[in-house]
């Protein structure tokens, strides 16, 4: 760099908001191509992935149901209260009416039960993933049972 000249380099810049649009990591993760889980892990490991993540979504599962009874029951708990003190007046009648509507409509839309083929596209994808990863269906499963049990 004699003379005081500016030596440049040449660098490519890459614009990684294109570079992931091109290549998203759930496709490699997730697509097709990459095979299933008793392909990359051996059997244990499977059998560990699942159980703990079907533990945890099960103690989850279990937490927030009990939470979510309790708000429930606790609302008619109140409003049975409100209603036998009179601050509050039910008109019963009206609701018999409401509760015949509804089960006329859902006897209506349970005639008709077919699938759209969004759904079972859905469905058959679900099935094949728990064909191709039984084992990891199978930890989950347990894992499940013994969350929703502790």
């Amino acid at each position: 760099m004699a003379g005081g000249g500016v030596k440049e380099d040449s660098f490519s810049v890459l614009d990684l908001a294109e570079y992931t649009k091109n290549r998203p990591w759930w496709r490699k993760v997730f697509a097709p191509s990459s095979g299933s889980s008793a392909e990359k892990y051996n059997v244990a490991t499977q059998l560990v992935i699942g159980g703990v993540t079907g533990w945890c979504t099960g103690f989850i599962f279990q937490k927030v149901g009990k939470l979510a009874a309790t708000a429930v029951g606790g609302g008619f708990f109140l409003l049975q209260i409100a209603n036998h003190t009179g601050y509050i007046k039910v008109d019963w009648k009206l609701v018999e009416r409401d509760v015949n509507k509804a089960k006329q409509q859902l006897k209506f839309h349970s005639s008709g039960n077919k699938m759209s083929p969004e759904v079972k596209s859905r469905v058959d994808e679900v099935i094949i993933f728990l064909k191709k990863n039984v084992i990891l269906t199978g930890g989950f499963a347990g894992g499940f049972l013994l969350g929703m049990a502790s």
